[in-house]
């Protein structure tokens, strides 16, 4: 900033002081020397002085309070021509400073009610010029016509300093109204993110950690019966932990602003590396940002890993599947997930779970039900389930209805607009079919095969968020058993 502008910048937030001080040099340059023309000879006298500070002083007020100080000065200047002295040199010229700020600083109807009471009081002084005797006719009219210009140009220069004025002040605001929604932006923006990281942690936790405690119970329960049984669960709690870390890894790549730069001496996360990890430095670091997020295709997998818990699943699929918009498998995946891991928690033991994929002209249904214990199942009423599943179904305008079944259990339904010419996918799938079984370590059934599973802790269940608790988790990583 020059110190032009913090000049300029102090007199605008110091306009009575300056103003003030105006009025008093013009007093001393105009009034002490006002003498009425209209007298033969002209001459300076007491009242010719009185009205010349009458007609200054108001322009200490010129700024601030713009309609008082010009009502101020026409006043005294109609006073004075009408009390015989037409016209007083050179005082009267503060009426032109006047119509200028009342013209630049005061409202739009001040300012035209300004210029009309200038143009009468020019027709008055010439009347009583002509009146008096002080010039002939013509040389009065010639007067007015002067004076008339004078105060047409100190209107048109003010209209534009007022259109300059009113200019850059809408600048100054559009810039203070962009600053300030560039801040909410920022805020909203932020609390979003937040929003979204808290439930891509939430599905990785809650998920892989329900896995993890039905496997543990299962294991402990079956150790002494079956210490096979127990090796296999524990193998599965170790697969499921490092899954859940290389997506946490994977998580927090994205968050750090050196997820790029390997550390000396350790990989780009601390901790060891797990299985399907990328080795330390930047290629590593990229390969675990870029991989792939779980879809509609990865339902099958997911299935198969609630059986290894477990849990008596089956995969149902309808209709011709299609390609899906960007993110809009991830929340048909994640819903699934959350809706699994909720049945884990809070069904109860030895549920039968039924998960259908149902493709419609215009739509993607998925349907998740099971026959456990539904809506008496208990709850700490901390859950953000549901809340998740709706937040992710809204974002591409899809609903969830979720509630008891008649006949007991639980049901989760998730509706998803397609586009309707979406390109074809795979072959169509047969009609309600079941996804194969895969091997199950702890315990493997499916709808139509109710094989003797790995012994299940038939008291403790593990304790549970609300039905509407924790989002689900990503999908198996490579290596994953399924």
């Amino acid at each position: 900033m020059t110190w032009w502008d913090r000049l300029l910048r102090w007199e605008e937030s110091h306009r009575f002081a300056v103003d003030a001080s105006g009025a008093a040099v013009l007093w001393l340059v105009m009034g002490t020397i006002a003498v009425d023309l209209s007298a033969a000879p002209a001459a300076a006298h007491n009242g010719t002085r009185l009205a010349a500070a009458a007609m200054i002083a108001p322009l200490a007020w010129r700024r601030t309070r713009p309609v008082v100080s010009a009502v101020a000065v026409y006043t005294a200047a109609l006073v004075h021509m009408l009390a015989g002295l037409p016209l007083i040199f050179p005082a009267d010229l503060v009426v032109l400073v006047a119509l200028y700020s009342l013209t630049v600083h005061g409202p739009r109807w001040a300012y035209r009610v300004g210029f009309g009471g200038a143009v009468v009081g020019t027709l008055l002084m010439t009347v009583l010029l002509g009146v008096h005797g002080a010039f002939y006719w013509p040389a009065a009219v010639v007067m007015s016509v002067v004076v008339g210009s004078m105060f047409l140009a100190v209107f048109a220069f003010g209209l534009v300093r007022r259109s300059r004025r009113e200019h850059l002040e809408a600048l100054v605001d559009r810039a203070e109204r962009l600053e300030v929604e560039r801040d909410q932006q920022a805020v909203i923006g932020a609390a979003t993110e937040r929003a979204r990281i808290a439930r891509e942690m939430h599905d990785i936790v809650a998920h892989s950690l329900s896995v993890m405690i039905a496997q543990a119970d299962g294991g402990r329960y079956a150790a002494a019966a079956d210490p096979a049984a127990a090796t296999r669960a524990l193998g599965t709690i170790a697969e499921t932990g490092r899954a859940a870390l290389t997506d946490m890894r994977r998580l927090l790549g994205v968050l750090r602003a050196d997820a790029g730069t390997s550390r000396p001496g350790g990989t780009a996360a601390d901790g060891p590396s797990p299985a399907g990890t990328a080795e330390p430095g930047p290629a590593g670091a990229a390969a675990l940002v870029t991989t792939p997020q779980p879809a509609v295709d990865d339902l099958e997998t997911l299935v198969a890993q609630m059986r290894v818990s477990g849990m008596r699943a089956s995969l149902v699929r309808l209709g011709t599947p299609r390609h899906l918009p960007p993110g809009a498998g991830l929340t048909v995946y994640r819903i699934a997930q959350e809706s699994l891991t909720n049945v884990l928690k809070h069904a109860g033991p030895d549920p039968s779970v039924t998960v259908m994929l149902q493709w419609l002209p215009r739509a993607v249904t998925l349907e998740v039900s099971d026959d456990g214990r539904g809506a008496a199942a208990d709850s700490d009423g901390l859950g953000q389930g549901l809340v998740g599943m709706r937040e992710r179904a809204a974002m591409f305008g899809g609903t969830v209805t979720a509630g008891p079944r008649p006949g007991g259990g639980y049901r989760v339904r998730v509706q998803l607009p397609t586009p309707s010419s979406a390109s074809t996918g795979p072959a169509p799938a047969t009609r309600a079919t079941a996804a194969p079984p895969a091997p199950a370590p702890a315990r493997s059934t499916t709808t139509d095969d109710a094989a003797a599973p790995a012994p299940r802790p038939p008291a403790p269940q593990p304790s549970a968020a609300a039905r509407s608790g924790a989002t689900a988790a990503p999908a198996p990583t490579e290596g994953h058993p399924a």
